[in-house]
């Protein structure tokens, strides 16, 4: 099981870390200022351990120890491409393996983080759910990637990360208490800014609306991949439970809350979703909530015999959106040379660790046509 919040100092927002901390070097005899020390050690200098909080006294480093945790994330795999892109799987306190990803471009450096131990919304172009769905992440854990990865990317001479998307493994809004607590520990803790920091999800109408409830002006990408509900639903099994029209009325009162951007994620699969004829409909879901597209070319995954549209299909794809007046890009395809799909780096790293839960899934999955 995670780390629970009441333990894990990482997963503490700003206030309740003050306030626990606060009971403790009271009931301790120390003055307040120990919480302002151990507060800087955790939001900025990224301390991994008690034990590098070098201005606390050796004996109240080991209190802090015996009370409380910081939930870190262990390396458990590495890749970098040639074009820069880092993924890594990371090991968390009970073995559980989730990915992060950083993917520098010339202004920005982007972190992809996950919100759960594999997925259970069955997309049947992800490879995340080959390894199926495990549990949901603590805040603490969803921040401990942040932490580790800002930590590599220190390190390796990456620069500051600017941007975070909630496009990990996992389905960010199944895991809703986690996921408002990380956003507020990231924003209010690390000092994230809230317009930088993008949320996505296939459709989960609940967590949409809670998120437009926020006062901060965290971003929205919906996982669209499909205009129409025939066709979104053979790719998305989610629609059959929050059809497009209820997912659309909740995008639109995201978008009546206020300066709160939305993008729709649209996967170009050859034969599969890139008939021009789509464009016509996905230009009108886009004008009802001011949509930006992102046209991402399919990253190809073991078990499907798919591949990406071709770029004259994707161009004349986003001419055509252009042409409705729809703000579009063509995103960049980044990591070909590694294991680039979400959800592949965990599953093969499974399967070295001599999963049997991998193998088998892994063997299942292969040995199908769906």
């Amino acid at each position: 099981m995670p780390v629970t919040t009441a333990d894990d100092l990482l997963s503490l927002p700003p206030d309740a870390l003050r306030s626990a901390l606060g009971e403790h070097f009271r009931g301790r005899g120390h003055p307040p200022y120990r919480v302002g020390q151990v507060e800087r050690w955790i939001f900025e200098a990224l301390a991994p351990s008690f034990a590098d909080m070098t201005d606390l006294p050796h004996v109240e480093r080991e209190a802090l120890a015996d009370r409380f945790r910081l939930g870190e994330a262990e390396e458990a795999t590495v890749q970098r491409s040639a074009d820069g892109t880092v993924k890594h799987v990371w090991r968390l306190a009970d073995g559980e393996l989730v990915e992060s990803v950083l993917i520098p471009t010339e202004r920005r450096l982007t972190l992809c983080i996950s919100s759960q131990a594999g997925c259970a919304m069955g997309c049947t172009f992800c490879a995340t759910g080959w390894g199926g769905f495990d549990r949901n992440l603590s805040a603490g854990e969803i921040v401990a990637q942040y932490r580790a990865s800002r930590r590599w990317a220190d390190t390796h001479d990456m620069g500051q990360i600017t941007n975070i998307v909630y496009m990990g493994m996992g389905e960010p809004l199944a895991n809703r208490e986690a996921l408002h607590r990380s956003l507020t520990i990231l924003n209010q803790g690390y000092h994230a800014g809230a317009r930088r920091i993008t949320v996505s999800t296939v459709g989960l109408v609940p967590g949409i609306l809670s998120l437009a409830e926020r006062p901060e002006q965290f971003r929205l990408a919906l996982s669209l991949h499909a205009p129409v509900s025939e066709l979104r639903s053979e790719l998305i099994p989610l629609e059959a439970r929050y059809p497009l029209p209820e997912v659309m009325e909740a995008l639109r009162r995201f978008d009546a809350a206020g300066g709160k951007r939305i993008t729709f994620e649209y996967t170009m699969i050859e034969d599969v979703n890139d008939d021009l004829a789509l464009i016509e409909p996905l230009a009108a879901l886009a004008a009802q909530v001011r949509a930006f597209v992102n046209l991402i070319p399919f990253n190809p995954i073991p078990y499907r015999e798919w591949g990406p549209s071709p770029s004259p299909r994707i161009r004349a794809f986003a001419a055509g959106l252009e042409r409705h007046g729809v703000s579009v890009a063509v995103r960049e395809t980044r990591g070909r040379d590694i294991d680039a799909a979400c959800g592949q780096l965990r599953a093969h790293t499974l399967v070295e660790l001599g999963s049997s839960r991998g193998r088998g899934r892994k063997e299942g999955v292969l040995g199908t046509s769906t």
